[in-house]
């Protein structure tokens, strides 16, 4: 059972016609709507479970600089000028607040890449640098490891991702826009080329564009308008703590384990090296484009072929519109986390952070994670459907710049000058030829 969201209220029916439709209430696709609904423009987003029932609930909850591919950079800043405004924004608690991150270096030669990093990260206007042994280990105090220092960032801070996207949504309907919960797409129609309508488990809605922010479901949701999106899913495990008095504010990464605290006094701990990819049928489909990855991330994935193979290859499959959709029988995805390895990590916290002994294990969950070839996302409009706009394969990395991702999608599904340049984003790199590209800090 994953993390209890905060309800958000549906609005009351599905309306026939509309000029932005979103399919898919995470935080990309409710980022999106808060800034179109901002500008008076009519928007419906649609969801089939709850407004971030998968990974925008199940995150780690950081909203980084720190150790960005350069391509997510521009974004990352906007984003964080919007985090820094979210909780005035919405008038809600989102839970954000600057508390710095830190990755630890257990290892020198870690201080020199992230050197290198810090570099590139300037000519952004990001302030990150690396810091020192003794100023590292400020940042946890009574830790039972050697450190060579760290990689911070004090701009960086947290927010509640069980908090963040539903006060998000509450604010775009305030605004106007159309909130539907359970309510599942079934079918993309198509006129002349263009989409011209969408069809939902409570009827249709005609509209002038659309956005596909449906995260581990896009892949299935972009094939109905004929697009081969290269996207695979990770299952990550994570854990919260009882409430503890550890005098560690930051957020902060080490070689096997992440912790941030939290609002409610526990912590949750993320694990580093428990990563698992199912083997599916799109994992031949896709094997070219991500072999780069599986080289870059091998040590800290797990492969594992099992019954989500046999249930993607016969039952992750469109069928017709007036017939039950997988959308529906799946409204959640809520895969099982991986408990050895949050157990094996739990006690890692324990002997390097004392403070943790007498902690217990609060809760486990696990989230899918889209990801694509180069571990950035897509947010590109299609090239033969001109108004629709594929937003998806953040690759863990969508929270945190889940604003900024939102506020592109809203200039670029209404023809504005968008905020940051999307062209690092298309979906074309994965079939131009161009090399698959991967940044690893």
């Amino acid at each position: 059972m994953g993390p209890q969201t905060d309800s958000v209220q549906s609005s009351p029916s599905l309306p026939k016609k509309t000029q932005i439709v979103i399919i898919g209430g995470g935080i990309i696709g409710v980022s999106a709507a808060l800034f179109l609904a901002q500008r008076g423009i009519p928007v419906t987003l649609l969801e089939k479970g709850v407004i971030a029932g998968e990974q925008s609930s199940r995150n780690w909850g950081w909203c980084r600089h720190t150790g960005r591919d350069s391509r997510e950079m521009p974004m990352i800043v906007e984003s964080m000028k919007l985090w820094q405004q979210m909780n005035a924004l919405t008038g809600r608690e989102t839970g954000f607040r600057t508390t710095g991150i830190a990755f630890a270096a257990e290892k020198e030669e870690d201080l020199e890449k992230w050197r290198e990093w810090v570099q590139i990260a300037k000519e952004h206007g990001i302030d990150g640098q690396v810091v020192g042994k003794q100023q590292a280990e400020a940042l946890v105090p009574g830790l039972q490891r050697q450190l060579y220092g760290a990689l911070y960032t004090a701009a960086d801070g947290r927010a509640e991702p069980q908090k963040a996207a539903p006060a998000m949504a509450e604010k775009a309907r305030e605004l106007g826009a159309i909130i539907m919960q359970n309510c599942a797409v079934r079918r993309i129609e198509t006129t002349n080329g263009r989409v011209s309508s969408v069809i939902t488990e409570q009827g249709a809605i005609e509209c002038e564009a659309i956005v596909v922010a449906g995260g581990s479901w896009s892949r299935l949701i972009c094939s109905d308008l004929g697009i081969t999106l290269p996207q695979l899913k990770m299952r990550s495990s994570v854990l919260r703590t009882t409430p503890v008095e550890a005098g560690v504010d930051a957020a902060i990464a080490f070689s096997d384990f992440a912790l941030r605290k939290r609002m409610d006094g526990g912590y949750t701990v993320a694990n580093l090296s428990g990563s698992i990819a199912d083997i599916v049928p799109d994992s031949f489909r896709f094997l070219p484009k991500f072999i780069p990855a599986l080289r870059t991330e091998w040590k800290s994935v797990r492969l594992r072929f099992g019954q989500r193979f046999i249930e993607e290859a016969f039952e992750w499959k469109l069928r017709p519109a007036d017939q039950t959709s997988i959308f529906e029988k799946i409204r959640i995805l809520d895969p099982e986390p991986h408990k050895a390895a949050n157990l094996a990590v739990f006690k890692a916290l324990q002997q390097a952070l004392p403070a943790f002994k007498n902690a217990q294990i609060a809760q486990q969950w696990a989230g899918l994670i889209d990801t694509t070839p180069d571990i950035v996302p897509v947010i590109s409009p299609l090239d033969h459907i001109p108004n629709c706009i594929a937003a998806t394969g953040f690759s863990g990395h969508g929270f945190g710049i889940g604003p900024g991702a939102g506020k592109l999608i809203a200039d670029m599904v209404t023809n504005e000058r968008p905020v940051v340049d999307p062209a690092p984003f298309h979906i074309n790199r994965f079939s131009d030829g161009s090399k698959i590209h991967i940044e690893m800090w």
